[in-house]
């Protein structure tokens, strides 16, 4: 297994670094300096509130004695990534914006808009490992060495060519104490600065009026419903829940009642009683794996359902050209569509890829 990211650079190469505008991205930049590769910083403006960001990115920039870019990517943004989320929240899916994003510009657009600026790779604040495996002839993905931050499962839909194209230096570090540490060390104003946690484009977290205001189909009252279809009241509008809500759901039950299913069509919201919320299987679409093109047969894997879930012992069942079965040893909590599964081998370092829940 050979790393991508060595002690020494035998030739200069130039990389363009995705700056956020946080220390991460930051921290990153400084890394590659470190290691003597001819790094220029580019901040990709996506959204309307994101210009300071790139002002902290210029900042950083500055401090690092590196070239500063900006490219205007909203357009794409807006038609690939917010209006897919308020789509998929207006069919009662639940999208991982993230992901989205990932695949389609901070690598695929990014790695073009690179290319133009003469750069021979790039790279990215993203805790995870990036090897070539010579026995396999491909880009493997690794878990980070700071294993509470590990970024794969928003990764996994990356293709061998993006892969082969990015760094990814902060995959060593063994936490973000140590980020802040040599953000600190170096003087970067952002060394500080709070993590975002929220999805980047609803900072308020007001989801209705942003899926409103993106969709063509507004999202009206409706029926609570049970398994069977019998009405048990009147929700707010399919986008104000998510599988395996409990609470919020503005009606009282009595006793415990959780979100099974949201069904679009019907404009319902079906609900069940505690341990209705679990699942031993699931299928996925939209599929990417990284140490082979295509499933041929089962395979054991640690699967994830969620980024906060923790990796469950599963087998993977090929159903067709692009659908997986998984069938997990344990019951999961709150399989939801929209929502992507992400492989792991059973070490759970390595990702096998994954796909997009559809039920």
């Amino acid at each position: 297994m050979v790393g991508l990211f060595e002690n020494r650079v035998m030739e200069k190469q130039k990389v363009a670094i995705g700056m956020s505008g946080g220390v991460d991205s930051s921290v990153a930049a400084a890394l590659l300096i470190e290691k003597g590769f001819d790094v220029i910083g580019v901040t990709m403006l996506l959204w309307g509130d994101d210009d300071k960001d790139a002002k902290d990115a210029k900042m950083v920039c500055d401090t690092l004695g590196i070239k500063h870019y900006t490219v205007d990517f909203k357009a794409q943004f807006k038609s690939m990534v917010m209006d897919y989320f308020a789509k998929e929240y207006s069919r009662g899916r639940t999208p991982n914006p993230c992901i989205v994003c990932n695949s389609l510009l901070k690598f695929d657009a990014m790695q073009a808009y690179a290319k133009e600026l003469g750069a021979d790779k790039i790279a990215t604040g993203h805790y995870a490992k990036i090897e070539y495996n010579e026995s396999l002839d491909r880009y493997i993905l690794r878990g980070a060495a700071a294993s509470e931050k590990d970024q794969t499962y928003v990764l996994y839909s990356l293709t061998q060519e993006q892969l082969k194209n990015t760094l990814m230096p902060l995959g060593e570090l063994k936490d973000k104490a140590e980020t802040r540490q040599i953000a600190q060390r170096l003087g970067l104003a952002v060394a500080d600065r709070a993590d975002s946690m929220e999805v980047c484009f609803i900072p308020d977290g007001n989801y209705r009026d942003f899926i409103e205001s993106h969709s063509a189909q507004k999202c009206p009252p409706g029926d609570f419903v049970d398994a069977r279809g019998n009405v048990l009241g009147r929700h707010s509008g399919i986008i104000n829940y998510t599988i395996g809500q409990r609470k919020g759901l503005g009606i009282a039950f009595g006793k415990p009642m959780f979100v099974t299913k949201i069904d679009a069509e019907k404009n319902q919201v079906v609900l069940g009683e505690k341990g209705s919320e679990f699942s031993y299987e699931l299928t996925a679409d939209n599929l990417n794996f990284i140490p082979f093109d295509t499933l041929k047969e089962p395979i054991k894997v640690l699967a994830k359902v969620r980024y906060a879930a923790k990796a469950a012992e599963a087998t993977v069942f090929p159903e067709g050209k692009d659908l997986v079965r998984v069938k997990f040893e344990a019951p999961q909590r709150a399989i939801t569509p929209g929502q992507s599964v992400v492989f792991y081998d059973l070490d759970g370092d390595a990702v096998i890829g994954g796909g997009v829940i559809q039920s």
